[in-house]
C-alpha cells in the first residue's frame, strides 16, 4: 500500500544536524528513513544506537564518516556507510556546501536508542 504524506519540517537535532522525518511510525517498526543536514565544518556528535543498523546513504556533498573507531572514511554521493547496532559513530563536513544524506534505520530509530558518547560536552 503506498501512502502519501505532507512534507515533514526540518528540525535541528542537538547531535549537530538538521533532521526531516521522512518515515518513522510504529506502524512500521521495521525501518525509519530521515534526510540529515550537516553545514560545512561540522562534525556530528559521537553517539550510538542500541540495537538499531543505521545507514547513512550520501546524497549530496563530502564527508568524513567514523565507524567503531576507525580510521575516517571519505564519502560523498552514492556512497552507503552502514553502521551495526551498538557502534560509536559520526560524520564530518569537509565540504563547502551541505552534507546531506538519508539515514535508513532498522528496527525504526526511537530516541530511547540514541546514546550520546562524544566526550565534549553539549
Amino acid at each position: 500500500m503506498a501512502r502519501t504524506v505532507q512534507p515533514p519540517t526540518e528540525y535541528w537535532f542537538e547531535e549537530r544536524c538538521h533532521i526531516t522525518e521522512w518515515w518513522n511510525t510504529p506502524a512500521d517498526a521495521a525501518v525509519s528513513v530521515a534526510r540529515a543536514r550537516v553545514e560545512p565544518g561540522v562534525t556530528t556528535r559521537l553517539h550510538r544506537l542500541e540495537g538499531v543498523t543505521e545507514r547513512y546513504v550520501i546524497l549530496e556533498g563530502t564527508g568524513c564518516a567514523e565507524v567503531a573507531g576507525a580510521a575516517p572514511l571519505e564519502v560523498g554521493a552514492g556512497d552507503v556507510v552502514v553502521v551495526p547496532p551498538g557502534e560509536s559513530q559520526r560524520i564530518r563536513n569537509i565540504g563547502a556546501g551541505d552534507l546531506v544524506f538519508l539515514a535508513v534505520c532498522t528496527p525504526r530509530f526511537t530516541r530511547d536508542a540514541y546514546e550520546d558518547i562524544d566526550p565534549e560536552p553539549m
